[in-house]
């Protein structure tokens, strides 16, 4: 008994230390997506400055494909000594559990949230090619081509709008799937699919150039970065959906000073003005506050809001 009160004692008290030391090699960021997307662009700058901060290097690991399951079960499934951290999105987080069978993890037990990292600010977007300029002549265009016009998106709610879109207006704009936003921009712009419900950080510079046309943002006011451009539901009364966040997580059972540790060094950087206007302001990015214990009481409410537009959309697990 002595010897294993001695252990624990031991452990506890070396936690801190752990702490202090950490890291003391190459850290690396699972993140779900292809490369080039907003979200793999605000993971190499976070990615940037951790190194800075730790001197170690950070580096960021694309694991792609499988609806985000396969990178959000390579940070389940890594050792959890704070040396792999994970940005993953809403939906491996809260989503994809109530939409397939079987996912290799489980999202509220494999792993421990650390920080929300941002809200994206989705925006309906075209091909200019098409020379469509408002959601009203998207509509028109959908019925007059039907079944030959497409569409992409990673957000579940924005794949529930679409669907409902598709039957009020006798349209069949067709989901067409990527493994990041990098790739949606270029399907977009290559007319191969015309159209996505996608973040503004993926594509502001083709906004602004005009190779790409925005026709409406999913937001509650409209973009300082776009001023001209619609809500949503102001060319769709009553038309909403919650937006997609990315956060941070680490594998469970990573020690708490090391997870608190992580949690502070985000904090700074991301309260840093030259990160916030680089970072969040010029890209349309909404920051998010929430952190640590705060962070998970927000993911387990997104999950019950996750569940019942699963369950209103219609859509059995597949």
């Amino acid at each position: 008994m002595f010897r294993i009160l001695l252990a624990v004692a031991v452990a506890v008290l070396a936690q801190p230390v752990a702490a202090q030391d950490y890291p003391s090699r190459p850290v690396r960021i699972v993140f779900p997506l292809a490369a080039g997307g907003g979200g793999d662009v605000f993971s190499r700058a976070l990615a940037d400055e951790l190194q800075k901060t730790w001197h170690q290097p950070v580096v960021v690991e694309n694991r792609p494909g499988g609806g985000q399951n396969i990178g959000a079960r390579a940070c389940a499934e890594a050792t959890p000594d704070g040396y792999t951290i994970c940005v993953m999105s809403s939906e491996p987080a809260v989503y994809n559990q109530f939409l397939y069978k079987t996912i290799p993890y489980d999202p509220d037990k494999n792993f421990q949230p650390i920080a929300n990292l941002f809200f994206n600010t989705l925006s309906v977007v075209i091909n200019s090619e098409t020379k469509v300029k408002t959601f009203a002549e998207m509509i028109a265009m959908a019925k007059d081509r039907p079944g030959k016009l497409s569409y992409s998106t990673f957000s579940f709610p924005a794949t529930v709008f679409m669907d409902k879109l598709n039957k009020a207006e006798y349209t069949d704009i067709v989901k067409v799937p990527y493994k990041g936003g990098g790739e949606v921009v270029n399907a977009v712009l290559g007319g191969a699919t015309p159209i996505a419900v996608l973040a503004l950080s993926n594509m502001v510079s083709l906004l602004q150039s005009g190779r790409i046309t925005p026709l409406a943002v999913v937001a509650n006011s409209r973009s300082p970065l776009f001023p001209n451009v619609p809500m949503l539901a102001e060319v769709r009364p009553g038309a909403e959906f919650p937006p997609t966040w990315f956060g941070l997580f680490t594998p469970s059972g990573v020690p708490r000073p090391i997870v608190e540790k992580i949690a502070a060094d985000v904090d700074r950087i991301m309260a840093e003005p030259a990160f916030r206007k680089h970072m969040y302001t010029d890209r349309g990015v909404e920051p998010a506050a929430e952190r640590l214990d705060a962070f998970a009481r927000f993911v387990r409410s997104e999950r019950k809001i996750a569940q019942q537009i699963v369950k209103e959309s219609g859509q059995e697990p597949r």
